[in-house]
């Protein structure tokens, strides 16, 4: 007979997209209070690798990343994903701006050997997780780089992007391996 093992916890990964610096804001600050302290931020890089979100959140859309403090259950991805999508409905009502979507939030994981991202959208390379949500391997991490695949989107195939990720990797297996001192 097998046995079956509980997953590891991951490190809770959000993607923001916002129409201006005062929409930025407001999402971290919104994520914060969802999701609880966030223990990594990244740069601010401006997001020009596609022009899809221009119609819905503006012509100079700023890209940031944050990580949440507390460790996760790999399996609460696709509840994130619908927790992320309410936080986006309540800042497009609050936000009173130009643009219909002033904010877009996609939420991940990051394990040892992987960057997961979480979508509403099927397509052949995507993972039903349950809770109408679809998953996505987008980066691989192998002999200490991060590696896109086929699919993998423009903006995740930047160095900068794979620096701050490494950054979270990093602080993940430190705080498993504090876990386990504590145990």
């Amino acid at each position: 007979m097998w046995e079956l093992k509980e997953p590891n916890p991951v490190k809770i990964i959000i993607g923001i997209l916002a129409s201006d610096d005062r929409c930025l804001t407001a999402a971290r600050q919104a994520l914060a209070s969802a999701f609880g302290p966030l223990d990594l931020v990244s740069d601010i890089w401006p997001f020009e690798k596609t022009a899809y979100y221009r119609e819905q959140t503006g012509p100079a859309i700023l890209r940031q990343f944050v990580c949440v403090e507390q460790l996760a259950d790999p399996s609460e991805l696709a509840p994130m994903k619908h927790r992320t999508n309410r936080i986006e409905q309540e800042l497009a009502a609050t936000l009173a701006g130009p643009f219909p979507r002033p904010v877009n939030l996609d939420p991940g994981i990051i394990e040892p050997s992987k960057l997961v991202l979480a979508t509403t959208k099927n397509y052949a390379h995507r993972v039903y997780i349950g809770h109408k949500m679809y998953a996505e391997v987008t980066l691989v991490f192998d002999r200490g780089l991060w590696c896109p695949l086929p699919y993998t989107y423009p903006d995740y195939r930047q160095q900068v992007y794979f620096d701050f990720f490494s950054e979270v990797r990093s602080r993940l297996l430190q705080q498993r391996r504090s876990q386990r001192h504590e145990e």
